[in-house]
């Protein structure tokens, strides 16, 4: 049977020959790669939104096409290979289940999920200089998403004790920073208004992160969601044989509420 992990290997060897590969992929870097390793994680998880298993597959290939040719530049310039990428990720698997691999017993998810942040904070320290200051917050890294990196730092802070308890109180601080984004606009500073905002944006991640929604997620969610509505309008205004620019704001209002009549049961 062909290991077409091996293959694959092989293949991306051949691409990077400084000789006989091809121009485009010797000339590739790490740096070069990185627009392509976001794309296609994303790529990966627009098929998962959409079930499409068939296209998972595919997606997924691409992606671990990514893995391959990072851990091939690496390997040409001596630095580490694809086994060793592999062994790292199968040392750190074991290390982080001590209840699977090495007969530990926690008695409750809180135990586990501690013992579980305890070995992501020892990895941590071992991976920054002892002379480097440390912060519960080393190592979320600062390339993430907007939304992504700040649920990050507060699952981290929350972890050591800093967060609400309940809801209600973050329902308050929402409300409490909508009160501050007012007050903002109507001073005309717009370099507070930005601060505001940002203040807003910050606690609707906390207030998500306790109704344990993913607030990535969510916000794709509904930006499909209006994308999904606006072009509903697109339609139905085309269908009169008028243009957008040509309607009224009242127009549009009420081809937007048929729009959440006719697609409410599309997710």
């Amino acid at each position: 049977m062909l290991n077409h992990t091996q293959q694959l290997l092989d293949l991306m060897t051949q691409l990077r020959h400084p000789e006989t590969g091809c121009p485009w992929d010797v000339k590739q870097d790490f740096a070069s790669l990185i627009p392509y390793v976001i794309e296609e994680a994303y790529e990966v998880a627009d098929a998962i939104e959409r079930e499409d298993l068939d296209d998972l597959r595919n997606e997924l290939g691409d992606l671990l096409l990514q893995v391959v040719f990072h851990a091939q530049i690496a390997s040409e310039q001596g630095h580490f290979t694809f086994d060793e990428v592999s062994k790292a990720i199968c040392d750190k698997l074991i290390r982080r289940h001590p209840h699977v691999f090495a007969g530990t017993v926690f008695e409750t998810d809180e135990e586990r999920q501690q013992a579980w942040e305890q070995a992501k904070t020892d990895e941590r320290n071992e991976k920054y200089n002892s002379s480097v200051p440390k912060s519960v917050l080393d190592g979320v890294p600062p390339s993430l998403p907007a939304l992504l990196e700040c649920e990050k730092i507060q699952d981290r802070a929350a972890n050591f004790g800093f967060d609400w308890i309940a809801v209600e109180p973050v329902l308050d601080k929402v409300q409490e920073e909508l009160n501050e984004v007012k007050e903002a606009w109507l001073s005309g500073d717009q370099a507070h208004i930005e601060e505001e905002i940002g203040d807003l944006l910050l606690v609707a991640v906390n207030l998500a992160r306790h109704l344990k929604v993913n607030p990535e997620l969510a916000l794709k969610r509904s930006t499909k969601k209006f994308s999904r509505r606006f072009q509903y309008i697109e339609q139905q205004v085309a269908a009169t044989g008028k243009d957008l620019n040509h309607c009224t704001l009242a127009e549009l209002d009420a081809y937007w509420d048929q729009a959440k009549l006719v697609l409410k049961n599309i997710i």
